[in-house]
């Protein structure tokens, strides 16, 4: 397998053919797996938007002098309103915001980004990130997409590639019932292939002003086992979601509605 990021991209905007300028930079196989940034995905739908957009409420206003309480700065209640508005229930308020957006990635701040945005003050996650991906499998010459972010993760420091959105292929490959080498019947296995694809991406990619945003993994075969769409964890089948109802920061309850 190889992993290259594709070089010579542009600035993306609004509007922009994003798969006509990723295919312009490489000569793509049909079996390819592409990963895309959700980045550049934003910003070809249009998802960045100005503070203005976000005039805040109550509950931002709280939430900003909260954090900024915590963290010894002051806040702007319109990203917490931001945040709001980008979310479907948070699970945290401080001391950070853990939001879970509307399509059920679990994200801090709802993925919403303040870097590289030359021309907005905000850039929003995309708003159906598998629904971008296949869009781009229809306009590429490859048939595999993954939309990728960077995340945290529980109990490690450092951020990750993780997979955002996908098409062309399943989320995971499933080795249920499959067996070890000493013969044993394997029972709770179950690998995100998507979010190793878009690891391996970000690898390569990069961090800050030198990233890129695209990267092609090159002879990856899923292989012969089941597959599974599954990816985000619904509320009830989450036990770390579930410890977070009861979990308190200075007395606050959690998991409440956006």
């Amino acid at each position: 397998m190889e992993v290259f990021a594709v070089e010579g991209l542009p600035e993306v905007r609004e509007g922009d053919d994003l798969a006509r300028l990723v295919a312009e930079q490489v000569d793509l196989r049909p079996d390819d797996v592409v990963c895309v940034a959700s980045t550049v995905v934003s910003k070809a739908e249009g998802r960045t938007a100005s503070f203005d957009d976000f005039p805040a409420g109550e509950r931002a206003r709280r939430i900003a002098d909260r954090l900024g309480a915590i963290q010894g700065e002051e806040k702007d209640p319109r990203f917490a309103q931001a945040v709001l508005a980008e979310s479907e229930a948070l699970l945290l308020e401080a001391p950070f915001i853990l939001a879970v957006t509307r399509f059920g990635h679990i994200t801090v701040n709802a993925g919403i980004d303040r870097s590289n945005v030359p021309d907005a003050d905000l850039l929003l996650l995309p708003e159906a990130p598998s629904a971008s991906a296949a869009a781009l499998c229809e306009s590429l010459p490859a048939d595999r997409v993954v939309v990728t972010d960077t995340s945290g993760r529980p109990f490690r420091y450092g951020q990750r590639g993780v997979a955002v959105g996908w098409a062309g292929l399943p989320a995971s490959r499933d080795w249920r019932g499959e067996h070890d080498r000493d013969g044993r019947e394997l029972e709770a296995t179950v690998q995100s292939v998507v979010d190793e694809l878009a690891a391996a991406a970000n690898l390569v990619t990069g961090e800050g002003a030198g990233g890129t945003p695209v990267a092609v993994v090159r002879d990856f075969e899923f292989g012969d086992h089941a597959g599974s769409e599954n990816l985000f964890r619904s509320a009830d089948d989450d036990v770390v979601r579930q410890a977070l109802r009861e979990w308190t920061f200075g007395g606050d309850s959690h998991e409440t509605d956006a």
